[in-house]
């Protein structure tokens, strides 16, 4: 029996004990024993049936499991622990067999209580155990976790299960937790220290190639959800920065035949700050040393790879076009839009109101615009100016294209300290064409390195916003320009002809008709002016405090990293357009343009004490920022700007088309110039009717949008918070940390100006007359 009951323990079946589909033994089974003997052989059959349902349990996990590091576990579990258990059953067997007195008594007989007892420990050992195996391998019917076990979730769960009472169960942890972190960092360092996924389990490990992006070169994402918890997002964030890095010198260096670069020489010093970290890793340990490979690297490689001047030059071109800092492009590309869409509408059907909702705008035509844009730029130069290599720079990575929406596509995920928070889900791509359109910058490599295609695509959102705005306040402007609108046209009869009777009545018929137009106009223009104000203060606030600001702060944050006496310069007000720029002096901190000469005239650009990935990090709190800042999450506030510029171009629309029918009318009742087909009286009643109900909207969208506008105000002061939705001590005046070590001089973004000063402007607005109906409690006066 004794024999029988070691071959049970070391997980072979045995009939003393039921069968594993079996709950217990009968009663009837075994008579010869009582019933004390039976309840202790209870707790052997318990202790084998878990060391057969162990050793399974790990040979499935150890041949078939998807992550490297629980088939390393699972193999850890069987060579060490279940090794440990089977030399003590071997043990056990040879001190009976030797007739130790600890376990043989009096005639040879060996009580079963002390076999029980030898083994009561390994009952709790083999219970965490199988918990441990179950965690691996969960049932099928686990709905919480459907796909398993992840190699993160594993160390995660082991690294808890540290935190016990019991001193055998810790120790058995920790050996797991050894393997566990051992495996994880063999997969790592061929990521930190060769730009290489591994080449095991790259399924299980947090960074992945991206293959839904189409790029000739490999474009890698994270993965939050298999990151383990002892890795904070920005150690992640600067682990994936020195992968793509390094992945990138490697391709360069492939592509680059007969061409020799400088190789990457510090991987024994890269090793040395991996192999010293021992498991269990210390979350601050591991960020000391990815900081110091990630500085090592960038101050000796990427220095060379990632230059300032290229950097802050695309950031500049980002700035002067994506964010409208150059204002003739924005006039420019609105111009040729319109222009471009009025001829789509003159090749369709003929339309009784502009609706440009049904136009077809094909892919020609946006890229048409978008060509004639920069061709008007082109010829605003003149000779003897120098050749703005900036503009030569847009053109040629800027493109204007139809937006084709990706469904079923996550989000990227934040590569920096600071996530970008949820823009509005409210849409400006169709303001410029009907058709959804985006520009996009093309991000050449190595300043993917940099930019990702998150930011260019936050980037493309925020310049439709701006752009939706100031082509409003393009076309509300316009309308001043349409002479018989706004005045008489032509001018009335003068001696002789006005001498006449025929001439004295045909003047006062003349006059009566116009003064009528001009009551009628009188409310059209009020409207008109009203929310060209409203919308001009926001942009402008906009523009202005926000973008330009915040940029101006930015580089000049850059340029003390690179220089550490940088003169300040007057930050402008209001964007720079490319002849203002002109008449400036050239000076290092311009907020206007990104020079490169500056830098080569005091010698070659270093990093100083920003690195590349600390610039990418203060790139990424700038742009999330600014989305806060320019009121993007907000979604009261960008459905009622959106509504108010929808109806904006609608009341365009009707106005430009009431001064056709107005101008036809003249010509049959003056000239006698008669258009059979089409009865133009009937068509301006029915185009006043609809004036009226579009400035009806109008009033109501400038309501709406100035009414959400206080909202926002008296939340964030309620609450204490900022324009970003900080608090505002949060954000010191300085921009640079006291704190020494990698991390120190972390970009702090600026606090901008709180909405109520946009609602001060808009209030002093109304005082003084301008748009003061709208922005008053009572709207009726324009009724």
């Amino acid at each position: 029996m004794l024999h029988e009951i070691l071959l049970s323990l070391s997980g072979q079946p045995s009939p003393l004990f039921a069968p594993p589909g079996k709950a217990k033994a009968n009663e009837d089974d075994l008579p010869l024993l009582s019933p004390p003997e039976k309840a202790l052989l209870g707790s052997i059959a318990h202790l084998s049936q878990l060391h057969a349902r162990l050793r399974t349990g790990t040979a499935q996990i150890s041949s078939s499991h998807s992550s490297v590091i629980g088939r390393s576990v699972s193999t850890t579990i069987v060579n060490v622990h279940l090794g440990d258990f089977q030399r003590k059953v071997l043990e056990v067997e040879k001190a009976i067999l030797s007739e130790d007195s600890l376990y043989v008594g009096g005639w040879g007989i060996v009580p079963l209580s002390t076999i029980v007892g030898e083994f009561d420990p390994w009952t709790r050992r083999m219970e965490w155990l199988w918990d441990v195996v179950k965690f691996i391998q969960p049932d099928k019917e686990d709905s919480k976790r459907p796909r398993g076990c992840t190699g993160a979730a594993l160390i995660d769960y082991l690294r808890t299960e540290l935190q016990t009472g019991y001193a055998d169960i810790k120790e058995m942890a920790t050996r797991l937790v050894i393997v566990a972190e051992n495996s994880w960092m063999k997969q790592l360092s061929m990521w930190v220290l060769y730009g290489n996924l591994p080449m095991y389990g790259k399924d299980d490990f947090f960074i992945q190639e991206d293959l839904t992006i189409e790029e000739d070169d490999a474009q890698f994402a994270m993965h939050l959800d298999l990151l383990p918890q002892f890795v904070s997002a920005p150690t992640a964030a600067s682990v994936l920065f020195i992968g793509k890095s390094l992945n990138h010198i490697r391709a360069k260096r492939k592509a680059s035949r007969g061409i020799s670069t400088a190789p990457v020489t510090l991987h024994q010093e890269h090793i040395e700050q991996l192999s010293g970290l021992k498991p269990p890793i210390s979350p601050s340990k591991f960020t000391a040393a990815i900081d110091s490979i990630r500085l090592s690297l960038s101050q000796s490689t990427l220095s060379k790879l990632l230059p300032l001047p290229k950097i802050l030059e695309m950031l500049t071109l980002l700035h002067d076009f994506l964010l409208l800092g150059r204002g003739e492009f924005a006039v420019a590309l609105v111009a040729h839009a319109d222009a471009r869409m009025e001829e789509s509408r003159r090749r369709g059907p003929a339309g009784r109101v502009p609706a440009l909702e049904g136009l077809l705008i094909k892919e020609g035509d946006v890229m048409a615009s978008l060509a004639h844009a920069w061709a008007e730029l082109f010829s605003l130069q003149k000779e003897e100016d120098p050749a703005d290599e900036e503009l030569e720079l847009a053109r040629e990575l800027l493109r204007l294209s139809v937006y084709e929406r990706k469904s079923g596509r996550a989000a990227t995920p934040s590569q920096g300290s600071t996530s970008i928070p949820e823009i509005s889900k409210v849409s400006f791509e169709d303001l410029l064409f009907p058709t959804p359109t985006c520009l996009t910058a093309q991000v050449r490599a190595p300043l993917d390195l940099f930019l990702s295609s998150s930011d260019i695509a936050i980037y493309s959102k925020i310049h439709s916003y701006l752009l939706g705005i100031r082509r409003a306040q393009i076309r509300l402007g316009d309308l001043w320009k349409r002479t018989t609108l706004r005045r008489n046209y032509p001018t009335p009869w003068g001696p002789p002809r006005s001498n006449s009777d025929f001439g004295q009545n045909r003047l006062k018929a003349r006059r009566e008709r116009d003064n009528a137009r001009t009551r009628q106009m009188r409310p059209v223009w009020a409207t008109a002016s009203a929310c060209l104000f409203v919308l001009s203060e926001i942009g402008s606030f906009f523009q202005g405090e926000i973008v330009h600001e915040s940029w101006q702060h930015l580089r000049e944050w850059v340029e003390e990293g690179a220089r550490p006496t940088t003169p300040a310069s007057a930050a402008a007000s209001r964007p720079g357009t490319a002849s203002t720029r002109a008449q400036q002096p050239s000076r290092a901190s311009s907020p206007d343009k990104a020079s490169t000469r500056p830098f080569s005239a005091a010698g070659p650009a270093t990093m100083g004490r920003h690195d590349p990935e600390a610039l990418t990090i203060a790139h990424r709190r700038h742009l999330s920022t600014l989305v806060q800042s320019l009121l993007l999450t907000d979604v009261p506030f960008t459905s009622a700007l959106r509504a108010l510029l929808t109806s904006v171009d609608h009341f365009v629309a009707l106005a430009t088309r009431l001064e056709t029918i107005q101008r036809n009318m003249d010509l049959e009742e003056d000239e006698g110039v008669v258009d059979a087909l089409v009865d133009y009286g009937h068509e301006e009643r029915q185009i006043w009717a609809e004036l009226r109900g579009t400035r009806d909207q109008v009033k109501t969208g400038i309501q709406d949008l100035v009414t959400s506008l206080r909202d926002i105000d008296d939340y964030r002061a309620a609450d204490g918070l900022g324009l970003n939705g900080h608090v505002r001590h949060n954000f010191p005046g300085s921009t640079v940390n006291t704190s020494s070590g990698p991390s120190a001089g972390h970009y702090v973004p600026r606090q901008p100006a709180g909405v109520d000063r946009l609602l001060m402007k808009l209030d002093f607005g109304s005082l003084r007359g301008v748009g003061g109906a709208f922005l008053a409690t009572s709207l009726s006066d324009l009724g």
